[in-house]
């Protein structure tokens, strides 16, 4: 029996497979340009430094050459009430405005003699300027000293002025891109760092500077943030290591005070940098310190009420003496005394 041939129909639908596959291709194409679009520019830079570090070693973090002793942690003064000690209430005295007289001061305000005290401090004793001078002098050859492979790779650089001092450490060492915490090298050096300042008693300030890469965080919302809290960790870590506390403030200027061209790799590089200002007693201003550490209000004495006797006549009302008014006879005496 001859075989029936069957002839195959024209298949019209052969078009959808083909097609399919292209909107695939182009969904998975939008959906790559989205994620590109979206991308933490923080969290690039930080995984970026990460692969750069994982196939060429680690980078910018130089290895102290030897290792640091342990720094002596210097005995900070007891500021704890002493158990005996008599409780003193509070007592609300209104105050005078600073530029009004004050009795037993004889007539000087008190905004004066603070500043003319201020002015006068290296005047009346000679040796402070020079005791200032040999203190800079001896921390900046130890610095040196110590940090001589840092400061021969151009990572740390030590100026001297006559005022003050400036330890200008690279936060490549530091830190690690967009972040304020330390890296584990990097407190080595810092403690090196804390060791030689513990003993002075010199005030000092950390500067932090970043470069004009914007940073948007929750963390940080700006270079202000990051380069503050750069400068406070390396403030906590010296005063961890036995630097006093009260002599350290810290700043930070974020990406407004660079010292190089931001446009190029090398430029942001200088400019990412914290910066340790050691300060003669000079140059310290009056500000740094609080007025609530001059005033002593516990050495006043309570003014006495005088008591009349009981058959006694009631005195007689004395009227209130104005205060001189300035440009007039009195003020220019009480100026005078």
């Amino acid at each position: 029996m001859k075989r029936r041939h069957v002839e195959e129909h024209i298949n019209h639908e052969r078009w959808a497979i083909p097609y399919g596959d292209l909107i695939t291709l182009l969904l998975a194409l939008f959906v790559v340009m989205y994620a590109v679009s979206a991308v933490n520019e923080t969290k690039f830079r930080v995984m970026a430094q990460s692969i750069n570090e994982a196939f060429n070693g680690t980078g910018r973090v130089i290895e102290p050459t030897r290792e640091a002793e342990p720094a002596k942690q210097v005995p900070m003064p007891n500021q704890s009430r002493a158990p005996n000690a008599t409780p003193i209430s509070r007592i609300d005295v209104p105050l005078p405005p600073r530029d009004l007289p004050l009795p037993g001061h004889e007539g000087a305000s008190v905004q004066r003699q603070e500043s003319s005290a201020v002015q006068t401090a290296p005047a009346s004793n000679p040796t402070v300027g020079k005791t200032d001078e040999a203190n800079l002098s001896q921390i900046s050859e130890e610095v040196q000293r110590a940090m001589k492979p840092l400061i021969d790779k151009n990572l740390v650089s030590v100026r001297r002025t006559t005022d003050w001092l400036e330890i200008e450490v690279r936060t490549d060492i530091l830190f690690p891109i967009g972040v304020a915490r330390l890296q584990g090298p990097a407190e080595t050096t810092l403690m090196k760092i804390a060791g030689i300042l513990a003993p002075f008693p010199n005030a000092m300030r950390i500067e932090g500077y970043t470069d004009t890469t914007p940073i948007s965080t929750p963390a940080f919302p700006s270079n202000w943030e990051l380069s503050a809290a750069r400068a406070a960790s390396v403030a906590r870590l010296l005063t961890g290591a036995g630097v006093d506390a009260h002599r350290v403030g810290i700043i930070g200027w974020g990406e407004f005070r660079p010292v190089a061209d931001n446009a190029t790799n090398e430029g942001r590089n200088r400019n990412r940098r914290v910066l340790i200002v050691v300060m003669s007693d000079k140059a310290a201003p009056a500000r740094f310190y609080s007025d609530a550490d001059r005033i002593d209000l516990t050495r006043s004495e309570p003014a006495s009420v005088p008591v009349p006797a009981p058959d006694a006549a009631p005195a007689a009302v004395v009227p209130p003496v104005a205060a001189p008014v300035a440009g007039s006879a009195a003020f220019a005496r009480q100026e005078a005394l």
